[in-house]
């Protein structure tokens, strides 16, 4: 067997740069080299037992020699099989796992206001039920099927009662990769903090500016006064330009990519063949103006558990994505990996050439296929996404259980009109926004003033607790695929925006996009898009991308010892601007 690596070497971290000048390090079984010496024996010994190679002697017929050697082959190609398992089940073994710490806010507030609840029974002041929130916390620490049917929820009506989003699936194991208890993303802002203060003000500019088109930005005085409001923040986390948030870096995320040319990516405009069909990225959004939850009574009640009796409305004709509202709408209905399948698709159709890493780039007579071909994109594309799920809905239920910004909002609505004394920043309410707020949900609810988060879903937010995203998780995932798989510098062709009401696609004019660059703003689009409908945080996105390329660097790493071509890794850069080889 080679040369094995030390234990500090070997080591992945699951957030941050990688060891060893960020070359995620292969399998310490070198496969060529376990063929070779598994030929040089006739037995091999796996666990308790021992696996027998079958044996010929020169007197027996040449077709019982040939079954011998048939045997003998497929015995070695099961340790073999074995051997490449083990092996990446005691690198994944040998990772010291990590301590997962909280914001310590679910210990500090005793009524449990900064902590997820939604789904269970409040009080009037929108408090959990504290006998309901420790048989939630109970069921996920005994972790018995059982004990979440025992959990008591708000609802009244059962035929009206929403259910609490796949607890469970935070315990479930994963044999590629990562398991997901394995990863970890670092605490939440803390519910009296400045930082989440500065999330829950961008989160209301969000909602306030759903219905302005992404390319008005820069002219539009609502967006112009937001940018302003947002760099007199004490903590904000958003991109700015010489220090300063502008209209141009307004709601944008933070990877290399994200500030260059428009707003969202090429890949959610391009057309793509989808085998004989095209799809056409048009889009049924729902109705400029109409958000929800603006009143404090259909807050409460939608705290509780309760289904709405309202039904989204929609536009009378399909466009293109030109607003927040139009990417919450996306956001809300789509497919797991959807957006990133669509991409693949695209390049494809662009003709982006492999990844310089590609063993067959440099093969005069063969081609890939279900390695490093066509299938092999399209299925480890979408290969990760549950995995990704896997990963975040631990991080969800059972470490940082952080509330929806639909619940802060409500914190904020209580303290600011004395029906309760929360240790909320003064930043929010130094904010030019909450005044803003509080007419734009008289206009919708008719006479209640309220600073509430208007939510784009009649529902609000799902029933999971928020920190960290799964669409972030999983875009972060797939992207990560997606850059390993296609030359990231590559320039996008013939590059396009909508017109102005979106029902038609015009040339672009300005900087040029890359591959790499669009692929890391599609991710963040999806990741932000879930903010604009006022159901995620900005952390929620921005960590939570930096966990699915966690997820998917490990699995890339632990399919390398599976290929018999000559491969010597993918090399791409990672959303925080540095350079991987895996």
């Amino acid at each position: 067997m080679p040369n094995q690596p030390t234990r500090d070497q070997n080591k992945i971290e699951p957030i941050g740069p990688e060891p060893d000048k960020n070359r995620l390090p292969a399998t310490s079984l070198s496969r060529r080299a376990f063929l070779g010496g598994l030929g040089r024996t006739a037995a091999i010994t796996v666990g308790a037992g021992v696996l027998e190679f079958a044996h010929t002697s020169k007197a027996e017929p040449a077709a019982a020699k040939a079954a011998g050697a048939r045997s003998s082959a497929s015995q070695r190609r099961r340790n073999q099989a074995y051997n490449i398992r083990h092996e990446a089940a005691l690198f994944h073994l040998q990772i010291s796992p990590p301590a997962h710490p909280d914001n310590g806010d679910e210990a500090l507030y005793p009524n449990k206001i900064a902590t997820y609840s939604k789904g269970l029974p409040h009080n009037a002041l929108g408090e959990v039920d504290l006998t309901a929130y420790k048989a939630m916390v109970r069921a996920l620490s005994a972790a018995a099927p059982s004990d979440f049917e025992l959990i008591p929820m708000g609802c009244a009506d059962p035929s009206r009662q929403r259910r609490l989003v796949n607890p469970q699936g935070g315990l479930a194991f994963e044999l590629e990769g990562a398991d997901p208890h394995e990863l970890a993303i670092p605490p939440a802002p803390a519910f009296a903090s400045a930082a989440q203060a500065g999330e829950i003000v961008e989160n209301y500019w969000m909602a306030l500016l759903r219905d302005v088109p992404f390319l008005e930005y820069g002219t539009h005085s609502l967006a112009q006064e937001a940018a302003a409001d947002l760099d007199l923040l004490s903590d904000f986390a958003g991109p700015k330009i010489g220090g300063h948030v502008t209209a141009d870096t307004l709601f944008r995320g933070l990877t290399p990519g994200d500030l260059n040319g428009p707003y969202l990516s090429q890949f959610f405009w391009l057309p793509a063949p989808y085998g004989a069909n095209r799809v056409e990225q048009k889009l049924q959004t729902t109705a400029a103006g109409l958000d929800y939850l603006t009143s404090f009574a259909a807050w409460l009640e939608v705290q509780n558990g309760w289904e709405p009796l309202e039904a989204d409305q929609f536009e009378a004709a399909p466009r293109y994505i030109i607003n927040g509202r139009d990417m919450g709408q996306w956001v809300h209905i789509d497919v797991l990996f959807q957006a990133y399948f669509i991409s693949f698709l695209c390049m494809v159709k662009m003709g982006v050439p492999p990844n310089p890493g590609n063993p067959y780039l440099y093969s005069a007579t063969q081609e890939g296929f279900g390695t490093f071909g066509g299938p092999y994109f399209a299925t480890l594309l979408s290969e990760v996404a549950t995995r990704a799920l896997k990963a975040q809905w631990f991080q969800k239920w059972f470490v940082h259980r952080r509330a929806r910004p639909e619940a802060f909002a409500g914190r904020v609505h209580l303290t600011a009109t004395g029906g309760a004394g929360d240790p909320i920043h003064a930043d929010v309410f130094d904010s030019s926004v909450l005044p803003l707020i509080a007419g734009h949900n008289v206009a919708l609810n008719g006479s209640e003033t309220t600073y509430l988060l208007p939510q784009a879903y009649p529902e609000g937010s799902p029933l999971h607790p928020s920190y960290g995203a799964g669409h972030a998780t999983v875009a972060g995932a797939c992207v990560t695929i997606l850059k390993a798989l296609f030359d990231e510098s590559f320039e996008i062709p013939d590059p396009v925006v909508p017109n102005a009401d979106g029902s038609a696609l015009v040339p672009y004019s300005g900087p040029p996009l890359t591959i790499g660059g669009e692929l890391n703003k599609i991710a963040s689009n999806v990741a932000i898009g879930r903010n604009f409908a006022g159901i995620h945080w900005r952390s929620d996105a921005t960590e939570s991308l930096k966990l699915g390329e966690a997820v998917a660097l490990n699995i890339l790493r632990d399919q390398r010892a599976c290929y018999n071509e000559a491969f010597n890794g993918f090399t791409f850069t990672k959303f925080d601007g540095t350079t991987v080889t895996v």
